[in-house]
């Protein structure tokens, strides 16, 4: 098992970029499509967004390879809340082959995406 791991404060947006070149990079060492690795990006960036949006100041991302590519999206710091994320989450279970959630006090904490 391979598992890259990546933590930035979610104000820092120029980091996302970096983050989803992890991501494909991760996809390509998995000998993952193209088209699976770019929705891959997309749902990993997506995750980050809707932890912003309930109100954590940053993000660790884990990236791994066993058995297929998953990212684990986990929120950290800030002061977490409940917030409306509906279609984001629609967008995210469409694009990958598994996403579990985790809530705390009501607020999505931790997103699993499996490909």
């Amino acid at each position: 098992m391979k598992n890259f791991t990546v933590e930035f404060c979610l104000a820092d947006s120029e980091y996302m970029t970096a983050l989803r070149v992890s991501v494909g990079a991760v996809c390509a060492a998995a000998d993952v499509e193209i088209d699976s690795a770019e929705d891959m990006k997309v749902c990993v960036t997506e995750s980050c967004l809707i932890l912003k949006g309930c109100g954590f100041e940053g993000v660790r991302v884990s990236l791994g390879i066993d058995g297929g590519v998953h990212a684990v999206v986990e929120g950290v710091g800030g002061s977490p809340v409940e917030c409306d994320n509906e279609f984001s989450l629609a967008l995210v279970s469409a694009l990958v082959a598994d996403c579990a959630l985790e809530r705390t006090n009501g607020a999505i904490s931790k997103l699993t995406l499996k490909l």
